[in-house]
């Protein structure tokens, strides 16, 4: 099995592109190139990435919304490449999925320094416990992934947040495992963690109103101290 990270670049500069491509084969990486998002989105059809290095504005294409349709579908890293370096600009494009910003021009090495982090960060989190699946079942409550929808028991439909389900969405498919705040927010987020980032910790006190009996004494998402926390029902998942 070929354990050589995967990358795909995808920058409508031709000499910029080259340049990435080079540095990163040069740094041990194999690489692929793109020069649109149509192009991008046809490759990782056909491959297996790790790692996409998007850029922000292409001809015709906003590079967020690709980032946005891709996060969509696949929690493959992205790394926007911008000249559009302000701050509210980095916000946004983390907002959409993203999972690092760098702006342009950049040091190669300090682009290679980046990716090898995120990659480190992804391999780090606790794989799921089962084969993915279309349908969740727990403690009588139904998760639905393709339809994003969540039912209580009895039928009724609860309506979470995008953050909310996809926090939910990573406990139960990793049932009975401590997850930290830092791999909650890779998971969910799909961004680098701030020091003493607490939106976690706010995701999950409206998470747990949402489908706890006494969200002051939760049984399903249970804090460990000093550790993180734990999803503690047997989840079944079936295929759709």
């Amino acid at each position: 099995m070929n354990t050589v990270p995967h990358v795909l670049v995808v920058d409508d500069d031709r000499e910029l592109r080259d340049l990435v491509s080079r540095f990163l084969k040069k740094n041990g990486f194999r690489v692929d190139v793109a020069d649109s998002g149509r192009e991008m989105l046809r490759l990782l059809e056909l491959g297996k990435f790790d790692l996409v290095i998007l850029d922000r504005v292409m001809p015709g294409e906003d590079g967020l919304q690709l980032c946005r349709q891709l996060r969509a579908v696949s929690r493959i890293p992205v790394m926007m490449l911008t000249l559009l370096n302000s701050d509210t600009d980095r916000i946004l494009g983390l907002e959409m999925g993203a999972d690092d910003y760098l702006g342009k021009p950049f040091n190669p090495h300090e682009l290679v320094a980046r990716v090898r982090s995120i990659l480190r960060r992804v391999n780090d989190l606790p794989h799921r416990s089962a084969q993915p699946a279309e349908v969740f079942r727990f403690n009588g409550w139904r998760l639905d992934r393709a339809r994003r929808r969540l039912e209580a028991p009895g039928g009724v439909m609860v309506k979470l947040t995008d953050r909310e389900f996809d926090l939910l969405l990573a406990f139960v498919e990793r049932p009975r495992v401590v997850l930290t705040r830092e791999q909650l927010s890779d998971l969910v987020a799909s961004r680098e963690p701030m020091p003493f980032d607490r939106s976690i910790d706010m995701q999950l006190v409206r998470l747990r109103k949402k489908i706890e009996s006494r969200p002051d004494m939760p049984d399903m998402i249970k804090t460990v101290r000093n550790r993180g926390y734990i999803f503690t029902p047997e989840v079944m998942g079936d295929a759709k």
